[in-house]
């Protein structure tokens, strides 16, 4: 999703922090742990002079002066640190737990969030501003560390030009596209690396069931291309207007349509039955050198101003239902009316077996 989903955030500002750099002490005693449960005040310079540390993915975006608001209404000076893509980070932060790369981390997502939380890398915290009440819906069964901040729909997106005639008609469903129309059309991105890579293989084991490992064997027959990142997919791949690479059929989200409108033109749409329900949340680290902090950070995320931000700079949909909704986006970004969905559990349960057998599927 970014310009759709832009890494160009305050590209001077945000620091990538290598793992070397974060695991030379991974001996030491967590400091300063989180202690308190529900909001901290983040009244006019009430961190005046202090640091906040925001481990996020690579695909972070919020307008500067957004942040500079935040900034100068708490006296914190936010650092960022981004490790990589979404699953890359969920990752790194496992293997930093001891010496953890920062206070606060958002961008772990429902596909990824449960290893995270089963190797305790969060600490317990309760928002207690407005919107908190709206991202309870999307809680973590069993966790209180982790607060929702925004979700859309990870579907296939499609170049309309390609699919404007019959010749190839538009494909179906996801088991049409193992068929002879559609060879070396598919782009997807890897989901042991991308949670939207993640969030489209578990799309297509809630679709298939036991026959989802024949499924990704005849895709990658068929020409499938796999790639590290949503980015490379989306912004490399695409044959879409604004990218022009060769396939016109890629891993994207629901919400990425409105952002290639051309000349008042749409040029893409997206599949709405091949999509999964992604949820993207925040949490404070455990061990966080600045856990209040790094609680103000959260509650920042759930304010109105940063909600308000989210659809035209992340291109997701902001939990609070206080915000509104860009109107161009009732055309070109409708959510799934039913979308793909796993057990929560069975996900925990299974997912590393299934990303190791898709693996060997498609990467031997």
């Amino acid at each position: 999703m970014r310009i759709m989903r832009t890494a160009a955030f305050a590209a001077a500002t945000i620091a990538t922090v290598t793992l070397a750099a974060c695991t030379s002490d991974a001996d030491a005693e967590p400091t300063n742990s989180a202690t308190p449960t529900t909001s901290p005040t983040t009244s006019a310079q009430g961190f005046a002079g202090q640091s906040v540390t925001l481990v996020t993915h690579d695909s972070f975006n919020v307008p500067e002066e957004v942040l500079a608001s935040f900034e100068e209404e708490t006296g914190l000076t936010v650092e960022f640190a981004a490790p990589g893509d979404a699953g890359s980070l969920v990752n790194q932060l496992i293997l930093t737990k001891d010496a953890p790369l920062g206070d606060v981390v958002f961008g772990v997502d429902n596909t990824f969030a449960s290893r995270a939380v089963a190797e305790g890398v969060f600490a317990d915290y309760t928002s207690s501003v407005p919107a908190a009440a709206d991202a309870d819906q999307y809680a973590v069964p069993g966790s209180e560390g982790l607060t929702a901040i925004d979700y859309s729909d990870v579907c296939l997106n499609y170049d309309l030009a390609t699919f404007a005639g019959d010749d190839p008609a538009l494909p179906s469903d996801l088991g049409a596209l193992t068929g002879a129309d559609y060879a070396d059309m598919l782009s997807v991105s890897n989901p042991a690396t991308s949670s939207p890579g993640l969030a489209f293989l578990l799309a297509t084991i809630a679709e298939f069931g036991d026959e989802w490992e024949t499924y990704w064997q005849d895709l990658a027959d068929n020409g499938l291309r796999v790639t590290a990142s949503w980015s490379d997919t989306y912004y490399t791949d695409f044959a879409a207007p604004n990218y022009g690479g060769d396939y016109p059929i890629v891993l994207s989200y629901a919400s990425s349509p409105p952002f290639e409108v051309v000349d008042s033109e749409p040029t893409t749409a997206a599949m709405l039955n091949t999509c999964f329900r992604q949820v993207e949340y925040a949490g404070v680290l455990e061990g966080a050198e600045n856990p209040e902090a790094a609680q103000a950070v959260i509650d920042w995320m759930l304010s109105d101003e940063f909600q308000a931000a989210i659809p035209e700079n992340m291109y997701v949909y902001p939990v609070s239902q206080q915000v509104e909704i860009p109107a161009e986006w009732a055309e070109y970004a409708p959510l799934s009316d039913a979308p793909l969905t796993l057990d929560p559990q069975e996900i925990s349960d299974n997912r590393d077996e299934w990303i190791d057998t898709w693996t060997s599927i498609l990467l031997g």
